[in-house]
């Protein structure tokens, strides 16, 4: 049942209402649960929050236990950014793989399978799909997130994810409104610009989320950018002009408005956390997502403080807090339904397919689990069946099958702080399933003919395979596979990023994103299965 503070005055239960705060460690601390008792409504979980399918089960079930209608929120994309997966790699290819396929069914199917395996273990707020049309390939935290870079595409792909993942009673967060795939800088470093005027943003930034309006995204995230023809003063988190007068009057969205992480520097090294999100609440956001960085008990209290101070000095309506809160709530409730409903209708496809719940599994109906393997249901395949498809494979015409186990080579660039360093990627431990045997060595950043010399002398004689991620944007890599291949022309490149550098190799395999069934379809390949 869901508990409240005695005495708790609704101006500081609101302002605890409208904040999504992280945590640390698997299980809840207690003062989390006193939060949600005195009337925090949402919990932001991480990869370090997640262990196993069970333990996230548990502790899901321990925040509910404290408030029956917490909703519990994860940055879960698929792809090369997985919470769920964070130690292993995803099951699901990210969005600029289904992209590639461009098959808005088989998007549909993938986001929809994820939803259910995050409903499962009580997830019911995804921070995804992101709606970003990576229109500047040079982007460095955004690239194989986007669904690509046209504009038709994106919006296509993101109406359908929403859809799946709203399907499975998960509600869709889209973002990073008004569109993040125009910047060369990294939100979580520094403050974006976008210097568009308005008829571009208008036809390119924002098509795909009037698509995700229409599909009926319960949640939109707000962007840490400075766009100028907007507002040429505020940041669209913090601005009444973007959030209010573009994204609720203009676009007719009434969902709930969540900030991305307050602790990024594009806000906290501009404005402050506090003040940054009294100003948040007034342009017209209705929570604020913070805990990726900061994830303690002092921060609630000074984010809380700081907006029930605001109200009384009279910086911030009351009026609108309420407003923010009710909105939080508001999603909750659609939760519930959405929840009971998904619920509902896997209950009839197992009955529909099998006359017990022992045989619905082998008979390919509705099976629980989380990750790969769980459960022999078409659904559970998608993931790779997308992967497989996503691929784009070049021949060279003296391209010969590998018939021993190869050397692969990573040329391994630092990871942008959404995706992490935790998530393994790559094709080296598909590859040693597939062909025993298999080594391999990883080579960072610096002078490129060095790490091509140092992979060619750990080589010997077996074939490369050489690894890359993103390489128009690392000249270092470029130039290492320029040794590469003038040594042994035979190597194979396998690209996990956006691919923008011509094909090259004797055989060359863009997976379109550098998640754990990438690296399997990528593997399948170079093995010749």
């Amino acid at each position: 049942m869901t508990t409240l503070a005695s005495g708790s005055a609704t101006l500081t239960r609101d302002a605890l209402t409208v904040l999504q705060p992280g945590f640390t460690g698997t299980s809840a601390p207690d003062w989390l649960l006193r939060r949600l008792g005195e009337g925090l409504a949402s919990v932001g979980l991480f990869g370090r929050n997640i262990a196993s399918p069970t333990q996230l089960g548990r502790l899901t079930a321990q925040l509910r236990a404290e408030r029956d209608d917490v909703l519990v929120a994860i940055d879960e994309e698929g792809g090369d950014v997985t919470r769920l997966e964070v130690r292993t790699g995803s099951s699901f290819p990210g969005n600029h793989a289904l992209g590639a396929v461009d098959d808005v069914t088989l998007t549909r199917e993938v986001a929809f399978e994820l939803g259910r395996r995050l409903a499962e273990c009580g997830v019911n707020l995804n921070w995804a799909p992101s709606a970003d049309v990576n229109s500047n390939p040079g982007n460095p935290v955004i690239g194989v997130r986007s669904f690509g870079a046209d504009t038709d595409l994106v919006a296509r792909h993101t109406a359908a994810y929403v859809t799946g993942l709203q399907a499975a009673g998960v509600a869709a967060c889209t973002k990073h409104f008004p569109g993040h795939g125009d910047t060369a800088v990294d939100s979580h470093h520094a403050l974006p610009r976008i210097d568009v005027d308005g008829s571009v943003l208008h036809a390119r930034e924002l098509a795909p989320f009037r698509a995700a309006i229409a599909a009926g995204s319960r949640a939109v995230m707000s962007a840490h950018i400075l766009v100028p023809a907007l507002d040429p003063d505020r940041p669209a988190t913090l601005s009444r002009r973007i959030l209010t007068g573009l994204l609720r009057e203009e676009l007719g969205y009434q969902g709930l408005i969540v900030t991305d992480g307050m602790e990024m520097q594009a806000i906290a090294g501009t404005y402050g956390i506090e003040r940054g999100s009294v100003l948040a609440i007034a342009a017209g956001a209705d929570a604020i997502c913070v805990g990726g960085g900061l994830a303690d008990d002092e921060t609630v209290r000074r984010l809380r403080d700081a907006l029930v101070s605001a109200v009384r000095s009279g910086e911030l309506a009351e009026e609108r807090l309420a407003d923010a809160a009710e909105r939080v709530r508001a999603l909750a409730r659609w939760t519930a339904a959405a929840s009971a409903s998904a619920q509902a209708s896997a209950s009839v496809a197992v009955s529909a397919s099998t006359p017990d719940a022992a045989s619905a599994s082998a008979s390919g109906g509705v099976s629980i689990g989380l990750g790969a393997g769980a459960g022999t249901g078409a659904g559970h395949d998608v993931g790779l069946v997308a992967a497989r498809r996503a691929l784009t494979v070049t021949r060279s015409e003296a391209y010969e099958p590998v018939g021993e186990p190869p050397y692969v080579a990573a040329l391994t660039p630092v990871a942008n702080i959404a995706v992490g360093d935790e998530t393994p990627w790559g094709v080296a431990a598909e590859l040693a399933r597939l062909l025993p045997g298999t080594e391999t060595g990883s080579f960072a950043g610096g002078d490129g003919e060095d790490a091509a010399v140092a992979a060619l002398t750990a080589a010997g004689d077996r074939r490369i395979v050489a690894v890359v991620r993103d390489e128009h944007r690392h000249a270092w890599m470029a130039s290492a596979l320029d040794t590469l291949l003038a040594a042994r022309p035979d190597t194979i490149v396998v690209e996990m990023g956006v691919p923008q550098a011509t094909p090259r190799g004797a055989l060359h395999i863009a997976t379109h994103g550098a998640a754990r069934v990438c690296g399997r379809a990528a593997a399948e390949i170079i093995a010749g299965h």
